[in-house]
């Protein structure tokens, strides 16, 4: 398979598992399976999304692409500001965290870190649910610099490191398998770079035996999510399947979904993707009037991203 398509595949994938799972987001275990019995899953909508429309975690993700290809590079500041327009443009769905650290008049380099400081609570899943864009711009740079970066876009909000490590594994994860290597081989490798003081914990949600069972937190932390996505990816064989039963989990079921979907795309690639899913495809960019990406959108950016 061409790297190109494994490109397309995270991207894409991403924003299809982002659409596919926000009507059944906050559902119970079992309800996506209960819809469709058959096996075969559509862009339902529902849940106040269309069919087929991406939610914030794809909408950010975007933002941060653009930024990355029009900076010329990580431009933190840049990304910020394109954050705050957005959540300024009243977005269906934002994160309270993600909602307070880009309204509350801090500077970009302190705003989530103040949050963390007051409030003690800043590893939720939202920098992991946005890192498909900046996995590939930054996958052709080698493992650590690739995991540096994902540490430094997940600071601008998220200011407790678990969520940096979260997403820097991720970015190492994606980076593997667009070489065309197994993403589930790497995560010991991965771990060995994570802070020691998150180690353990991140160990534990990554080990092979782990379940969705196990966690001991709601799937809208960071360590279930990403947990749960390997999970689904682990324990299924295609694209379609690997959503399905991300989805099926319930509870966060957009960003675990989404988390899903950038790995199982970047491991199946772009033609795996259900042309059923990828038709309806569109990301409304709040704060940006009269833009809406779809499918050659987001293949363009993926492709430019990797470029």
């Amino acid at each position: 398979m061409r790297r190109s398509e494994r490109v397309i595949g995270t991207v894409v994938g991403s924003a299809v598992g982002d659409a596919l799972g926000a009507p059944f987001e906050f559902g119970e275990r079992g309800v996506f399976r209960a819809r469709f019995p058959d096996g075969v899953a559509t862009m339902c909508g529902g849940g106040g999304w269309d069919p087929g429309e991406a939610t914030d975690d794809t909408q950010m993700a975007v933002l941060v692409g653009e930024s990355l290809l029009e900076r010329g590079g990580l431009d933190p500041a840049d990304i910020f500001a394109r954050f705050q327009r957005w959540a300024a443009g009243d977005p269906k769905d934002i994160g309270l965290q993600t909602e307070d650290v880009l309204t509350n008049g801090e500077p970009w380099d302190l705003a989530a870190a103040l949050h963390f400081q007051v409030t003690g609570r800043a590893a939720g899943n939202g920098s992991l649910m946005r890192a498909s864009t900046s996995a590939v711009r930054f996958a052709g740079t080698g493992r650590d610099a690739t995991m540096a970066a994902a540490r430094r876009i997940a600071a601008l909000t998220h200011g407790d490191r678990a969520a940096w490590e979260g997403t820097a594994v991720f970015h190492e994860l994606v980076r593997v398998a667009l070489d065309g290597a197994d993403p589930l081989a790497a995560i010991p490798s991965a771990l060995a770079q994570v802070d020691p003081a998150h180690r353990t914990r991140w160990a534990t949600v990554l080990a092979p035996d782990w379940h969705p069972d196990d966690a001991t937190e709601f799937n809208g932390a960071v360590w279930p999510c990403l947990g749960s996505a390997l999970w689904a990816l682990r324990t299924t064989a295609t694209f379609e399947s690997c959503l399905g039963a991300a989805i099926d989990l319930g509870g966060d079921t957009d960003t675990v979904a989404a988390v899903a979907g950038a790995l199982a795309g970047a491991v199946y690639g772009a033609g795996a993707i259900p042309e059923r899913w990828t038709g309806p495809l569109h990301v409304p960019l709040p704060g940006y009037p009269g833009r809406v990406l779809r499918l050659a959108e987001l293949t363009s950016l993926a492709k430019a991203l990797a470029a």
